[in-house]
């Protein structure tokens, strides 16, 4: 039964890209307006020097941005959680930054930065994280107040409290919002590549749909796809590596 439920999702996948590959030969759809899966995948192997090549560069700006990410969304998640005061002031202007189109805000970090490394991996810092800071401020706000008194009656400090105490228990809820992260990152760099790009996947992308290339561009997004799967997969690696491994106990 459980093997069953765990196919499922495959089993979806594999009817409707059946139901795809299917009315595209019987309806004779033209490849310029719909290629088939069959079609995606012969191309996605002939283009994948090229798209390897890209991909290089788009995992570099992802990469480089979710680091960066990652430490500004540590060092501000505590202080939101240690500083009330400054919960206040810096938590609406997080929201804000995300109530903003990042398609909007590329063309302007173009300008004042040039057409290098440097916009695209600030578009992908403002895409990855607010999801880390809200996961991991959470994660340090939830912390049952026993387990800090009993630190504080041994004579903690604050600085102990968070080191022994507070962040190992938030590490759960910052791998949550490091797995959203991880997703976002490929598609912020892309879209920092739309802009203003010579290389990466989101340059490649668009050359193929100006030329029409459906085949080509729906190959890029396979791609895609498979580089966001891959970065939430290394999450979870992270996860396995910085969480002690629970023993199931043996059933009597």
């Amino acid at each position: 039964m459980k093997n069953m439920t765990r196919a499922a999702p495959l089993l979806v996948i594999l009817i409707l890209l059946g139901i795809w590959e299917l009315t595209v030969r019987v309806g004779q759809i033209p490849l310029y307006v719909l290629p088939s899966p069959s079609a995606t995948v012969f191309t996605l192997a002939e283009e994948f020097p090229t798209l390897l090549r890209h991909t290089g560069i788009t995992v570099l700006e992802a990469l480089t941005g979710m680091g960066i990410s990652f430490a500004v969304g540590i060092i501000i998640g505590i202080l939101i959680d240690a500083m009330p005061t400054f919960k206040r002031c810096i938590y609406p202007i997080l929201v804000v930054t995300q109530t903003v189109p990042v398609i909007v805000l590329a063309p302007i970090f173009i300008i004042y930065m040039g057409f290098g490394y440097a916009p695209k991996i600030l578009t992908v810092v403002l895409m990855c994280f607010f999801p880390i800071v809200v996961s991991f401020s959470d994660g340090l706000g939830q912390m049952e107040e026993g387990y800090l008194n009993l630190l504080r009656t041994y004579g903690g400090s604050r600085f102990q409290l968070y080191r022994i105490v507070k962040i190992p228990s938030a590490v759960i809820s910052l791998l949550s919002g490091l797995k959203v992260a991880a997703t976002y990152s490929i598609s912020g760099a892309v879209v920092g590549e739309w802009i203003a790009s010579q290389s990466g996947l989101g340059y490649y992308l668009i050359r193929a749909k100006n030329s029409y290339m459906l085949d080509k561009v729906f190959a890029c997004v396979v791609m895609i796809i498979l580089l966001s799967l891959l970065m939430n997969g290394l999450v979870k690696l992270f996860g396995c590596a910085v969480l002690p491994m629970k023993r199931q106990r043996p059933k009597a």
